[in-house]
């Protein structure tokens, strides 16, 4: 029996679970966190007592590794790994396009969708930007993280390269920066899941198939994949 906790700080979520194997037995989250650095410990807290298990009786601890805010994925990768530095336990890193792209795949209306179906999760990267990845039927990547901005019909030309190859292929998009897509021109071949919102729920299933691979990363060197460096500023005037 595997009993991992989750936890997913990629976005504006906040979001703790704890899985036994591979099924969430205790949810706990903030769709519009104020304050992760604040939130995150309590949905610790009231995961355990929810599911009964404490954390020394964990046998790993996952982490959504992004794309996402960098202070955000800072906060859920410094309480992931202090929780297996002082426990001693695995880390699991589960990028959160995947998780995305697994959570979409699993609903009903899509669960039997053609092989050829290509997965397009989709993050809010502020303005008209877009972060994204392409997965096939079986969640193998296609096109690797990236960054688009939905103007001058980048969307629409990269909505034919990723339909090409297949005629009646099916494309899903999910993920809170698929809400940009209301006024860029898409086509028939495009869905759109009912997936918004990332959630430590969707971490899950990966989570339990990383684990039973020995999937594990290094957790003195562990980083989370921010995509972009954040945007520090330098004052123009001296504090005094």
């Amino acid at each position: 029996m595997s009993r991992i906790l989750l936890v997913e700080t990629a976005t504006e979520v906040c979001s703790v679970a704890i899985a036994v194997d591979g099924e969430v037995v205790a949810l706990v989250e903030e769709l519009q966190a104020p304050s992760h650095a604040a939130l995150l410990t309590l949905q610790i807290e009231k995961c355990v007592s929810k599911s009964g298990i404490p954390l020394a009786a964990l046998d790993a601890v996952a982490v959504s590794s992004g794309p996402g805010s960098y202070t955000s994925l800072r906060v859920g990768a410094s309480v992931a790994k202090g929780i297996c530095y002082a426990l001693d336990k695995p880390l699991v890193a589960v990028n959160t396009l995947l998780a995305l792209a697994w959570a979409s795949r699993e609903e009903p209306s899509i669960l039997n969708s053609p092989s050829s179906t290509v997965f397009v999760p989709m993050l809010d990267a502020r303005r008209q930007e877009v972060w994204l990845a392409v997965y096939d039927a079986e969640l193998r990547l296609i096109a690797a993280e990236q960054p688009l901005i939905l103007e001058n019909n980048l969307f629409e030309n990269f909505i034919h390269q990723s339909l090409s190859g297949a005629a009646g292929k099916m494309l899903v998009v999910a993920g809170n920066g698929s809400s940009k897509l209301e006024n860029v021109p898409t086509n028939e071949h495009v869905v759109f899941s009912s997936v918004k919102k990332c959630s430590a729920r969707h971490l899950a299933a990966l989570a339990e198939r990383f684990f039973q691979q020995a999937d594990f990363q290094n957790v003195a060197y562990f980083e989370p994949f921010y995509m972009k460096a954040p945007n520090i500023t330098t004052p123009s005037k001296a504090p005094f």
